[in-house]
């Protein structure tokens, strides 16, 4: 790390769906660089963001937004031009991470088993069951579980709340088989997989209350999962990075089953380039347990921030 410490801006919040939690890490994070002595200047961003850049005149810029317009390319583009270097992964890596059709296109032609699924229009999908249950909808641009929603067996129709705008649906939507077993996810550091943890969500989904209410999930680290399912999911966490082209910190999910067979079989669901780092997020947790505190994983990410596409 350098000795001069550089000028953060550090922006978070933002108008997506997941504004509230890209505001907690946006705190958390901003408290973590202090504490490492980089000078902090928060933004809460609006569609005045240039013009803020232009007045703060920051070193780098710490992404700590979530969702669209801070996760897809956007706001990453935004800082190309103004040749601000920026944490996370670059536009296009952003921008396919973000549409989860594309990224499992990629995936499944470099030999990563991807959850079986299809897009529809959402008001096709909501009249009758386009795939048998039990399945999974969920947002095509989408994080932070907002929006998902699992059709179980016995459904007579999927859920109105699809309806819902809080739900964050766009006019298509992802449907994919739902696949029993367990949750599995792996951090990527600068290229490099720090482990695999699994979630044990208290309720039978791994939903947005799961992942950030206290106490939603129980956290297994490192997971108690069979040693050739540790490294394959650790391999296919880095090739996936690879392949999208991401930098900085990405987290891979997936789910494993192994209800029918042993060793069972691993199955991505996404990768996430602009992970959560909020007190219950994965990624600070896998880091301190390979002995990388939280203010020296966010100042690796600062000092590793680029201007690259």
């Amino acid at each position: 790390m350098s000795e001069t410490k550089k000028h953060v801006a550090l922006l978070c919040g933002g108008w997506s769906a997941e504004r509230e939690v890209s505001l907690v890490t946006g705190r958390d994070c901003a408290a973590g660089l202090r504490e490492s002595g980089y000078k902090v200047t928060e933004i809460d961003v609006g569609h005045d963001l240039a013009e803020r850049l232009r007045q703060v005149a920051p070193d780098v810029v710490f992404n700590a937004l979530h969702g669209q317009w801070g996760e897809d390319g956007c706001v990453q583009g935004l800082l190309e031009v103004l040749e601000i270097p920026y944490t996370h992964s670059g536009v296009l890596a952003s921008a396919i991470a973000m549409d989860k059709e594309r990224a499992k296109a990629l995936f499944e032609k470099v030999g990563i088993t991807c959850a079986i699924g299809m897009v529809a229009k959402r008001d096709d999908v909501m009249k009758s069951h386009l795939m048998e249950p039990p399945y999974v909808i969920k947002p095509v641009n989408q994080g932070s579980s907002v929006g998902v929603f699992l059709v179980r067996k016995g459904d007579n129709r999927p859920p109105e709340a699809l309806d819902d705008p809080k739900a964050g649906l766009g006019e298509e939507v992802m449907l994919e088989r739902f696949i029993a077993g367990r949750e599995l996810t792996v951090t990527v550091m600068g290229g490099t997989a720090l482990g695999v943890t699994e979630i044990d969500p208290k309720a039978s989904f791994y939903d947005y209350d799961s992942k950030y209410a206290e106490g939603g999930s129980a956290h297994i680290l490192p997971a108690e999962v069979p040693e050739e399912i540790f490294v394959q999911a650790c391999l296919q966490s880095e090739r996936a990075f690879e392949v999208l082209g991401c930098r900085g910190v990405a987290r891979a999910d997936f789910r494993y089953d192994d209800t029918t067979k042993s060793p069972g079989d691993l199955v991505m669901l996404e990768i996430n380039t602009q992970p959560g780092m909020t007190p219950t997020s994965l990624v600070p947790e896998q880091a301190a347990f390979k002995g990388i505190s939280f203010p020296d994983l966010v100042s690796w990410m600062v000092e590793d921030a680029s201007c690259q596409r």
